[in-house]
């Protein structure tokens, strides 16, 4: 009974295979195949006439590129059967048609002269595709370019869900809207300076009815103004300069994207980022899988795709650059890619990044186990000890507390002081990286001569006017009678001090002839020498005298002291050069004990070099120009003048940094209260004095590269 049943069981295998085998072979035996492919002109416009073997149940699907300029057609279940994969046509706007065959389907290129669309039709067993004439007029493309993006796929009108902008990372400005499903109809039209975007059959909320001013987020995009106008909705986008746009659909969510235009003559600007030819694409609900085989047919790279990649995907591009429009899929769906060479392996972004961590974590254990090896390197410029500092010491990364070094865990560094060469012991591909590491380090440093020149200058002027007034009365010394009567027997006599009022009445004492009722001479500071002119008025006996002395005094000076340091220093190495006085002075230490300290009088330049890529320089500059100050109890004070500052200046040019101007104009009068208010007299009783000084500071840098070169060791 058992073997009846394994026997009747293998009979009905058989019968089976049987059916399958005469399906598949009926199924060979109807497979469509293209016997011929013709192009003709019909009414002013190229038609290309496909012969199949078998009707089409529907239109093939396909795609138009902008550059080179193609239109694509996939023949699902199709061979060609032309015997030839390329016709000739040069023809109007059709230069040649290529059939392409790649398993049980095949593909048809039209190769276009100029970006166009087309029109297909099935007539029995011919597909006939119509060329839409070409637009030449540059005028009429200028004013008005009408896309339309998709047609709508419903009749009900549906409200559209949210309206946003975003500032995208290479500058554009994307509108993006929230659409109420995928078959939502979509005008794309560029009216003047502007963008019209028209959404068919929709409806726009109340708080979506709005204006919204997008100047800040410094795009291209100044204005989106969206309104709704009878049975659709329409966005007005407002740019500014030279620009560009695109859009794309990803499900539910249709994407404008504006940026600005950059003009290269040498290629089609595809926008920032990306590089690869324009395509456009329309899919209702594909295959993720069976969208990305479209992609890698058009680019020509292999396409290796995860099986853990599935789903489907509603998807509407127009010129989009194939490379943005995988990108706009795999961010769809989350997935991610590697690239090695012209393979594509695309996965989700998780399982990539398994793989990634697991190559990296074999990459290390491999590194572990790698022999070791010892390299000798000939320093010309640099220190070997230094570099071994450079490779061997480990630094701190971030605040996570681990620490990173050059060499791995395992390689080590010596320096030979004697021969300056530095030998490391570590992985082959490690030394490598050393090698090109001491390449970029051991080179000549470039040396910088930094002139200063410090001038200051002096101009002092002044002028004084003074008077010196006296009396003397000699009659009382030599036996007369001194002073003046004013009544009965009472006397005044007059002198100019106490003594010289007696010795005058006759009291005792000798008369000073010296004396002076007023004293109020010229005078200029740091000037002694003063000229005079002097009156005496006396009586015939000469026992009285009147003195008069007037001194006047003009001085005008002009000086320059010019300070010309100068010194030579690496590039990016700190410089000081400085010349001067050290004064001492005392200090009470901690204990009580006095002690010698001493204080700096100096012409000090400390100066630190960066030569920039251009050839100038940046120089950080910290100049004194001391002297010694007046003296006080406590010791020596230093006048002091100081600059420190950062400038960027050219190679050999002058610049100056800074200066200090002082002035100091000062006016006194000195005179005898009452008498010197006297008009005209009043002058015998006071004196004038003015002074003006100004002092002026200035400093020049002059910075020079210095391009000799010693011999290299």
């Amino acid at each position: 009974m058992t073997t009846k049943n394994i026997w009747v069981t293998n009979r009905c295998r058989n019968a089976i295979f049987a059916v399958v085998a005469t399906l598949a072979a009926a199924a060979a035996m109807a497979q469509s195949a293209i016997e011929a492919v013709t192009g003709t002109m019909q009414g002013g416009a190229e038609v290309v006439r496909v012969e199949l073997s078998q009707p089409l149940s529907a239109v093939p699907t396909g795609f138009a590129i902008q550059s080179p300029a193609r239109i694509a057609l996939d023949f699902p279940g199709t061979t060609n059967a032309m015997g030839r994969s390329v016709v000739d046509v040069n023809q109007g706007n059709l230069k040649s048609i290529n059939v392409v065959q790649a398993g049980d389907r095949s593909r048809l290129v039209l190769n276009l002269k100029q970006p166009t669309s087309y029109q297909a039709e099935l007539q029995g067993k011919t597909l006939l595709i119509s060329l839409l004439p070409v637009n030449t007029s540059v005028a009429a493309s200028q004013q008005s370019t009408t896309t339309i993006f998709a047609a709508s796929g419903g009749s009900d009108t549906l409200p559209l869900k949210d309206v946003d902008f975003r500032r995208g990372a290479d500058g554009s400005g994307r509108i993006i809207v929230s659409l109420a499903n995928s078959q939502v109809g979509v005008d794309l039209q560029r009216q003047g300076k502007g963008l019209n975007v028209d959404f068919l059959r929709s409806s726009l909320p109340e708080g979506l009815r709005r204006r919204l001013d997008v100047t800040d987020f410094g795009t291209p995009v100044q204005l989106v103004t969206t309104s709704q106008q009878g049975d659709r909705v329409r966005m007005v986008v407002e740019p500014v300069g030279e620009w560009e746009h695109s859009a794309y659909q990803s499900n539910n969510q249709f994407v404008v994207e504006i940026r600005q235009k950059k003009v290269d003559l040498t290629k089609l600007t595809q926008g920032p980022g990306y590089s690869g030819e324009k395509l456009s694409l329309n899919f209702q609900n594909i295959e993720v899988r069976s969208l990305l085989q479209v992609i890698a047919d058009f680019t020509n790279f292999n396409i290796v795709t995860s099986d853990t990649v599935t789903g489907a995907l509603t998807l509407r591009l127009k010129d989009v650059p194939w490379d943005q429009a995988l990108q706009i899929i795999m961010d769809a769906k989350g997935l991610g890619m590697r690239k090695s060479g012209t393979v594509l392996w695309i996965a989700p972004k998780d399982e990539i990044d398994a793989r990634t961590k697991k190559d990296f974590e074999a990459a290390l254990a491999i590194r572990k186990l790698e022999p070791l090896k010892t390299q000798a390197f000939q320093l010309n410029y640099a220190k070997a000890a230094d570099m071994i500092t450079q490779l061997t010491n480990s630094s701190s990364s971030g605040g996570s507390g681990t620490s990173t070094r050059f060499l791995t865990e395992r390689g080590s560094a010596i320096s030979e002081p004697r021969t300056n060469q530095l030998f490391v012991t570590d992985t082959p591909s490690k030394l490598e990286e050393v090698r090109q590491l001491l390449l970029t380090l051991d080179v000549a440093v470039r040396q910088v001569l930094i002139e200063a020149r410090i001038v200051e200058a002096r101009d002092t002027f002044g002028r004084s006017l003074g008077v010196r007034l006296g009396g003397t009365d000699l009659r009382a010394n030599r036996g007369g009678d001194g002073g003046y009567g004013i009544g009965g027997d009472n006397r005044i006599a007059f002198g100019t001090s106490y003594s010289n009022a007696v010795a005058s009445s006759g009291a005792g004492g000798t008369t000073n002839t010296n004396g002076n009722f007023v004293n109020l001479p010229a005078s200029l500071s740091n000037v002694s020498s003063v000229g005079s002119f002097a009156l005496s008025i006396f009586n015939s006996a000469a026992n009285r005298f009147l003195t008069l002395e007037l001194s006047a005094m003009e001085a005008d000076g002009k000086g320059k002291i010019v300070s010309s340091p100068r010194i030579i220093t690496a590039d990016q190495t700190k410089a000081l050069i400085e010349q001067g006085t050290e004064y001492p002075y005392s200090i009470t230490a901690p204990n009580g004990a006095t002690t010698l300290a001493f204080k700096k009088a100096v012409l000090k330049l400390e100066v630190t070099p960066q030569i920039t890529p251009e050839g100038s320089i940046i120089l950080d500059l910290d100049i004194n120009k001391d002297s010694r100050g007046e003296t006080t109890t406590q010791g020596v004070a230093i006048d002091t003048k100081h600059i420190k500052t950062q400038i960027l200046i050219e190679n050999g040019g002058t610049v100056v940094i800074g200066g200090i101007f002082e002035m100091e104009d000062t006016s006194q009068e000195n005179k005898i209260p009452l008498l010197g208010d006297v008009p005209v007299v009043g002058n015998l009783f006071k004196s004038r004095t003015r002074e003006s000084s100004k002092r002026e500071m200035l400093v020049f840098i002059t910075p020079k590269v210095i391009t000799d070169r010693g011999p290299v060791r």
